[in-house]
């Protein structure tokens, strides 16, 4: 069964453009806090942010018994790389930002996490004719293939998104990713698949699982829900409850057995509580996930009747 996880970015203050939510925490304060959340069994620390302090966050790691699912790496700043990191026009900018991504790795493996993830949101475009798709991949390629030869033993993640804060990135589905990787051409080089951001790209998280695993890319999972329509990091099963069950069903079968991390916003909630719900809600639908007979799930999506298969689904209710 795969180890439960929270983002520390939200168990802090978040605001979106309308609204501020919870008080300035300190990674001390939000460590404690994930300690006492029941279910949690690790985090997702944010870089820069969370690691500004190495052995202050080794020690409450340590006192609060949490493991590190990953190691965040924010390529989207307030200050720099404003038109994206990866695929800049500007040479240096690129630099910076591979340079800082090298820091980065070398500081996640001190802490001993396993991965980082990097969600590139600024790398697209808001108008036509706003970038050159060829030069665009060609340097991002270029970006990610130094910063996996930095340390070919670490995992090195992609968070695809389809779109914001650019109206479509770069990189935003699953196919458009894998294929990204293969183009790049490191073992090291994978995806996080963020089950909401599939959900708002149109994709069903089972299929989208599958072909990563067969792409040999599937290498962290994050859980969420909306409705398709944003991204709205809602509790797992929120809107898409079966959908979140076949894709924990399908996680099995492909053999994914590391982290999940709960990429949610609990806004005025209390995160503990918030979180902690996250985790139960999770195991209760790995449990309906796990009652799926395989045999009889195969004979039933080779049958093709969809009313016997949600008729079957139904009597495990």
């Amino acid at each position: 069964m795969s180890k439960l996880a929270v983002l520390t970015l939200f168990m802090g203050q978040t605001r979106n453009r309308f609204l501020q939510y919870q008080p300035p925490r300190g990674i001390a304060e939000v460590l404690a806090m994930a300690g006492r959340t029941e279910g949690c069994e690790g985090v997702e620390l944010r870089y820069p942010g969370d690691l500004a302090d190495v052995p202050l966050v080794r020690a409450e790691l340590e006192r609060n018994r949490l493991g590190v699912a990953a190691v965040n790496f924010a390529s989207v700043r307030s200050d720099r790389w404003l038109r994206g990191a990866w695929s800049s026009t500007s040479a240096g900018e690129r630099r910076e930002a591979v340079d800082d991504f090298k820091r980065c790795i070398d500081v996640a493996v001190e802490i001993g996490a396993p991965r980082i993830t990097n969600c590139p949101l600024n790398d697209g475009i808001d108008y036509s004719f706003e970038l050159d798709y060829a030069r665009a991949y060609d340097s991002a390629a270029e970006c990610y293939a130094e910063v996996a030869d930095h340390n070919p033993g670490f995992q090195i993640c992609i968070e695809y998104k389809i779109s914001e804060p650019r109206m479509r990135s770069l990189l935003g589905t699953a196919g458009e990713t894998a294929a990204f990787c293969q183009l790049v051409g490191r073992d090291n080089l994978g995806v996080t698949l963020d089950l909401g951001h599939a959900l708002f790209a149109n994709e069903n998280g089972a299929q989208s699982a599958a072909l990563l695993a067969r792409a040999k890319r599937l290498f962290y999972v994050h859980l969420n829900d909306n409705d398709g329509r944003a991204d709205w990091d809602l509790l797992p099963g929120a809107v898409h409850t079966w959908e979140m069950v076949e894709f924990l069903y399908t996680l099995r079968r492909l053999g994914y057995d590391d982290w999940f991390t709960f990429d949610i916003v609990p806004k005025e909630q209390d995160p503990i509580e918030f979180f902690a719900a996250a985790a139960r809600l999770t195991r209760k639908l790995e449990g309906l996930a796990q009652s799926i007979d395989p045999g009889t799930m195969g004979a039933l999506q080779a049958d093709k009747n969809a009313a016997r298969t949600l008729e079957y689904l139904h009597t495990l209710i």
